[in-house]
């Protein structure tokens, strides 16, 4: 949820902006979505930059904070879909915190002293505490927080800030953990919200890459260690060269009780057609809790967006600001085939039989069983050639169907008997 969504649907008729959101949030009519991150303040994704604190001066109370125009339409559109699925779970990650608070004193436009200002620690810690009372006040519960996005990633064209691992064990276990403690909020913090690997090209352009960052696996792991009274679950992004969802994997053997999620993957017309049924199922393959994909809607021209911004991410609902109509992707049906026959609180199976001989070639599954004792098969047909397949539990018991070329398919099975 950027503030290029906002854009977009608010550019419908009231009367087909109901009936989009019924389709992406209603459990019973539409696709059930209920994990939703949205940012805080400006991204890339902006018609302009902005914070919550945007003053030509130093405000260590925060007197002067405000979610402003954007803010507020943010909020409310949030709290429609939230009416639509109360059990809709809400993150909430940073571009950058509002410029008097960095050492470079700017919000964009400079990557020299990217970084928080160590004297406005405190101060920063209580902007969390400020935004999530705001939206609670506007009707929207915040349920967990990442106190920076893709904090390896310094970059002039939009919001960014650099945080390094230390860094961001001594803001969350010295300032904001207790300071949301102290007000009373239950809100969590997710930890890191960006790579799995080593070298990753950012995704400002499919085909020019403005700058290398170097991704850190083991960032999270220094946050848990130093940082483990305030927070116990990671968010990943999907953009590392050479990506691994095995990393997450590798985690969780480590750290068996965290929680993990996948907070991040882009979707443009410049990607490959499955590209959203692998950063769906590659986490869930590897012990990840849920899926989030970058962005929920755009215009037809991928906005809006900053002039240093992602210029072809493409939103799953592409809106015609002129026509006030709307398309749906791909991509809507293949992020339903998990959101809407996955039940909340399943548990992932163990499974064998996936294989790849390149990417987008081969059979990938993950398998659910559900609250209800139903299991759900969500199967992916990456040849150009019909599959016919077979399951097998470890019980014995075998289901048996066609996979069509290219395709994603849902089986959902009773109780085993």
């Amino acid at each position: 949820m950027t503030d290029a969504t906002v854009t977009a649907f608010s550019a419908l008729p009231a009367s087909r902006l109901q009936s989009l959101l019924s389709d992406l949030f209603s459990p019973l009519t539409g696709i059930n979505f209920n994990l939703m991150r949205h940012t805080i303040a400006s991204s890339d994704l902006s018609t302009y930059a902005y914070s919550y604190d945007d003053v030509s001066i130093v405000d260590p109370q925060l007197r002067l904070f405000r979610l402003g125009t954007p803010g507020l339409a943010m909020a409310s559109l949030l709290k429609s879909m939230r009416n639509l699925n109360p059990s809709m779970k809400l993150l909430g990650s940073v571009w950058s915190p509002p410029g008097w608070m960095k050492l470079n004193g700017v919000l964009l436009g400079n990557t020299v002293n990217n970084n928080l200002n160590p004297m406005w620690s405190s101060s920063y810690a209580q902007y969390f505490v400020s935004y999530v009372r705001a939206y609670l006040n506007a009707g929207v519960p915040v349920d967990a927080i990442t106190i920076q996005n893709e904090p390896l990633n310094s970059n002039a064209g939009y919001p960014t800030m650099y945080v390094s691992a230390e860094n961001a064990t001594t803001l969350i276990g010295k300032f904001v953990g207790p300071a949301l403690r102290n007000a009373n909020l239950s809100t969590q913090i997710w930890a890191y919200d960006h790579n799995t690997g080593q070298l990753v090209a950012h995704h400002t352009d499919k085909t020019i890459f403005s700058h290398i960052v170097l991704d850190v696996p083991s960032y999270p792991q220094m946050v848990l260690n130093g940082a483990g009274n305030y927070t116990n679950s990671v968010a990943w992004h999907c953009y590392a060269s050479n990506n691994d969802w095995g990393v997450l994997t590798n985690f969780h053997n480590a750290n068996p009780t965290a929680a993990q999620y996948m907070t991040e993957c882009w979707l443009s017309p410049l990607t490959s057609w499955y590209q959203s049924i692998y950063f769906i199922m590659g986490p869930l393959q590897n012990w990840a809790a849920g899926a989030i994909g970058w962005t929920l809607g755009t215009t037809t021209t991928y906005g809006p967006h900053l002039p240093g911004g992602c210029t072809t991410c493409r939103g799953i609902v592409e809106v015609d600001v002129t026509a006030g109509t709307y398309l749906k992707t791909l991509d809507y049906y293949f992020f339903g085939q998990f959101s809407k026959f996955v039940q909340r609180g399943s548990t992932a199976l163990a499974t064998t039989g996936s294989y790849d001989y390149n990417p987008g070639n081969g059979i990938q599954v993950v398998a659910f069983l559900n609250a209800d004792k139903s299991r759900t098969l969500v199967i992916y047909n990456g040849f150009g050639n019909n599959v016919y397949v077979t399951v097998t539990f470890k019980g014995g018991e075998t289901w048996s169907g066609p996979l069509y070329f290219y395709s994603l398919t849902t089986w959902v099975l009773p109780p085993s008997t």
